[in-house]
């Protein structure tokens, strides 16, 4: 816990707009609950002590001086400069590094730089620096187009860590051509007289083309390759040595009316549903989720590789599992007419959908239908041919249950985000061709509902056996984010509190529903809460409204889910669980953090990279969008259709001249008066697309902030 209160401290020390607080304000602003003022008070005093932070002869807390000498991470600009993360944090922030001055550092690097006073601005000293050292270089691996300028071979890095040149001596070595995608290993780091040299270690092949873009974001990101022979040999005597039938303890289920609902593509079905009503009219959920655990034994080289994955990774077009199909697509997944052994959760509910009783088991299950979504919202909406009576009732009764729940689930604050994903629509050759909302029908929230029940009610049950897990946890936003969440919404003309709460939040989403900001609005909720992480620390989950929550229902997928199912197994088998070590599992819980944001970054580069190149074909055409966010060098707008963003330089927005308003958030014309503001709708047109670096650069159709008459007048000519 003492770790998470400093880095909350810090967050608020951090803040641009942090004004000087004393402890118990801060202490307040985080939201430290009375019985946990002893360990806040804790985590400041050990900060103070090793210099993190200081207090002034008035109590005020603040963060150290700017010291001569910084050690940080650098992190470069596409424009030549850079800035350096100071390691301990300190009242002046990042060091800004112009570009003449960078020693050829890179982003990653892990730099000593040299701190130079730059004068006084608005009573606040500002700093510039020179990096004297680089300590550590972050890689000397990239993955780029290799390209030809005259005779000079050259190597263009794909996105925005390492964005100079890499120059190319011997491409015949590895028999690579113009525009194919390349790795590069760097032999001498760049200068400020000469580029980056390097040598070729590997061709992917052609840029553009869907297999080598998508090998390059796996190397980009550090994927998990093939799994070695020892885990397929683990994995395929495991599927020969199943027996259905040969687990005697196992609750037999097979009786039941169970299904399934997942995406068209989805191979590794994880949970199944049945509901039954009880002799009191009261509603039994039964929620059952493959049982892994069976199968990857604690310690295994399955287990020790699904560990170091973390999680399965879902790219357009191609999976790479946490475990080898074999298992994750085969005796693991719960498909259709096929016996399987699962972890059962019953959870039984009254008619206002409050919680009744919770029953769990080890079971044997046969699934009566694999329904896809679209499958299911159809069936919901009366096209009920070719479907068998017993699943249909149930999926109506799935919708039922699922309903109350959410209303329950809403009442007690939980905060639902609109932040629609895209389906990228591909050709016979892999290319992309065009994009569509992804589906968002009700069967969506049904399951969701589901899982997030049975996560919950798993993490209830294992925390009353006061055995240490990993929890899925999401803190609560601290004061200073939400006072400043309340500002900007009130630029956008919206009321909200100056300290909102869950219900102004969801006051707030739901007012703007189906509006234009309402993409937007969205947007910087998201971006004032923290985020979700993997923690043994008993913090509840904010945007479910959870006092307990855990991540039980996939663990084909997730490695925290099969760390739970072995505790749950345990206990069901009237064993006692090892407990693990709070600082154990504090270890891994970090790690499959950094796994799945690694899976959704290297997921969201590649969609952004499939979608430019399908773009870059269309230059000149006309998009809808929204813009989403204002800055002093320009907009950004979201095309609704691609769920992509472009920027439109300042310069480009009109004739007029634009003067970026920090603290209303917008942009006004000071000859026309024209205002722009995040959440209008805007007509663009690409103008430029650049691959490597992910860009994507627009024009208004119509320039703004020309006078009506004027534009008129242009007309009429």
């Amino acid at each position: 816990m003492l770790e998470v209160y400093k880095e909350q401290i810090l967050k608020i020390l951090k803040r641009r707009d942090y004004k000087g607080l004393k402890k118990s304000q801060i202490g307040k602003a985080i939201g430290v609950e009375s019985d946990d003022w002893q360990e806040f008070n804790a985590a400041f005093d050990e900060m103070r002590t090793d210099g993190w932070l200081v207090l002034s002869p008035r109590n005020i807390v603040s963060l150290p001086s700017m010291t001569s000498k910084i050690i940080g991470t650098f992190r470069a600009n596409p424009k030549g400069f850079g800035f350096v993360l100071p390691r301990e944090a300190n009242i002046a922030g990042n060091l800004f590094i112009p570009a003449d001055d960078t020693a050829g550092a890179m982003t990653g690097d892990i730099v000593e730089a040299r701190v130079l006073k730059k004068g006084k601005r608005q009573g606040q000293m500002r700093y510039t620096g020179k990096v004297t050292e680089i300590l550590e270089r972050s890689a000397n691996q990239f993955v780029g187009t290799l390209l030809k300028e005259g005779k000079q071979w050259y190597v263009q890095p794909d996105g925005n860590v390492f964005t100079e040149r890499v120059s190319i001596e011997d491409v015949t070595a590895k028999g690579a051509k113009l525009k194919d995608k390349v790795v590069v290993e760097i032999l001498t780091y760049p200068s400020e007289q000469y580029l980056a040299s390097g040598v070729i270690l590997e061709v992917l092949g052609r840029a553009g083309q869907y297999a080598s873009e998508t090998a390059s974001v796996i190397r980009q990101f550090h994927l998990p390759a093939e799994f070695s022979n020892e885990c397929v040999e683990q994995a395929r005597k495991a599927a020969a040595d199943f027996n259905a039938d040969g687990d005697a303890n196992r609750e037999d289920i097979t009786g039941k009316v169970v299904i399934t609902i997942d995406p068209p593509d989805a191979k590794d079905f994880d949970d199944a549903i049945s509901i039954e009503k009880d002799e009191n009219g009261n509603w039994l959920l039964g929620v059952h989720i493959a049982d892994v655990s069976s199968f990857v034994t604690e310690g295994s080289p399955l287990d020790v590789e699904a560990k170091e994955r973390g999680n399965s990774i879902y790219l357009p077009q191609k999976v790479i599992p946490m475990l080898p199909e074999i298992l994750s697509n085969g005796i693991c997944s719960l498909q259709p007419k096929q016996k399987r052994f699962c972890k059962s959760a019953y959870i039984t509910y009254d008619n206002a959908g409050r919680v009744v009783a919770r029953r769990y088991a080890n079971s044997v299950m046969w699934s009566a239908a694999r329904l896809t979504y679209q499958q299911a919202d159809q069936i919901l909406k009366g096209h009920t041919k070719d479907f068998d009576e017993p699943v249909i009732e149930l999926l109506k009764n799935m919708e039922k249950l699922a309903r109350i729940i959410e209303k329950r689930r809403v009442e007690n604050g939980m905060l639902h985000l609109a932040l629609p994903e895209t389906e990228l629509i591909f050709d016979e050759a892999g290319m992309v061709v065009d994009a569509e909302p992804a589906d968002d029908s009700y069967p969506h929230t049904i399951i969701e509902m589901f899982m997030v029940e049975a996560n919950d009610s798993v993490a209830v049950l294992i925390d009353r056996l006061k055995i240490p897990f990993l929890r899925r946890i999401h803190p609560d936003p601290n004061g200073l984010a939400m006072k400043e969440l309340a500002k900007l919404i009130k630029t956008l003309g919206l009321s909200m509190p100056r300290n909102p709460d869950r219900a102004a939040i969801q006051e707030l989403l739901h007012g703007v529903k189906g509006k234009d900001m309402e993409l937007a609005v969205n947007m910087f909720v998201l971006r004032s809460m923290e985020k979700a992480v993997y923690s043994p620390l008993d913090m509840g989950h904010y945007a479910l409204a959870s006092r307990h929550y855990s991540h039980f229902t996939s663990p084909i997928r997730r490695y925290a889910d099969l760390l739970l199912h072995r505790i749950l197994d345990a206990h069901l088998r009237g064993q006692e669980k090892d407990a693990t070590d709070k600082t154990k599992l504090t270890e891994v819980g970090k790690h499959i953090s950094f796994t799945e944001q690694r899976a959704e970054d290297a997921e969201r580069e590649l969609k952004t990279v499939l979608l430019l190149q399908m773009l870059s074909k269309r230059l000149g055409d006309e998009i809808d969008g929204v813009i989403t966010g204002v800055a002093g060098f320009g907009i950004f707008v979201r095309c609704q259709k691609f769920g992509i963003e472009g920027l439109i330089q300042l310069e480009d927005i009109g004739p007029d001249k634009w003067k970026f308003k920090r603290k209303s958030h917008c942009i006004i014309g000071m000859n026309s008066g024209c205002l722009i503001q995040i959440g209008q709708r805007m007509k663009a047109r690409i103008v430029s697309v650049n691959i490597p670096a992910r860009q994507l650069d627009l024009m208004p159709v119509e320039p703004l902030g020309e006078p009506k008459q004027q534009r008129h007048t242009k007309t009429k000519k």
